[in-house]
């Protein structure tokens, strides 16, 4: 059971977490989040450092739930193939997905703090490397098990990967059209049909 300071924290979290990622860090004042919580200034800080620890944990908390969505999904199948599938798959619906967290966190304060907060930038890249690692490793998984071609360069393929998703993301936000997303998807089903399947 959760401890009243844990709630608090968890609160706080939960309220703050779709400003932050909606505004950007330099956007988001104290008096945002004091009014968005209903806690002063004093109770925030009981519980965070400062607000560049409060944005941080901000954004690993979006991170955390959205990638708890996409992990959830694809753990539908045991094949590393049809896991590559069910990503792009995943991806067809992560526009309206991702709105209730005030946008895609990982390119909204990637681009928020590139130039303005390294320490939030340092976090963002972390998540990317992360995220292409795991990737990588369905992708290595899928040559062990023969569904994927031995000549495929793992990494590569998932870096690919996850800037056309990127970039799909971006588009789709920013013409406020999901074409975007659903015309990269298919994109990367011929990618995975053509270049890795065996």
């Amino acid at each position: 059971m959760l401890k009243k300071s844990e709630h608090t924290t968890q609160y706080i979290l939960e309220t703050v977490a779709p400003i932050f990622n909606k505004n950007g860090y330099a956007a988001t004042s104290m008096s945002d989040l004091t009014t968005a919580t209903g806690l002063t200034k004093g109770a925030i800080y009981g519980n965070f450092k400062n607000k560049e620890e409060l944005a941080i944990a901000a954004f690993k908390h979006n991170v955390k739930k959205l990638m708890s969505y996409i992990s959830e999904y694809i753990s539908k199948s045991e094949s590393p193939i049809q896991k590559l599938y069910l990503i792009s798959d995943f991806y067809r619906d992560y526009y309206m997905l991702s709105k209730t967290y005030g946008g895609c966190p990982v390119l909204n304060v990637g681009v928020d703090a590139n130039n303005q907060n390294s320490g939030l930038l340092e976090k963002v890249r972390i998540v990317i490397e992360r995220i292409q690692d795991q990737v990588a490793s369905i992708i290595e998984d899928g040559i062990e098990v023969g569904e994927i071609s031995a000549e495929v360069n793992a990494m590569q393929y998932a870096k690919r990967l996850d800037s056309m998703i990127q970039g799909a993301i971006f588009m789709t936000y920013t013409m406020d059209d999901d074409f975007y997303m659903q015309d990269s998807m298919d994109q990367i089903n011929d990618m995975i049909t053509n270049e890795l399947k065996v």
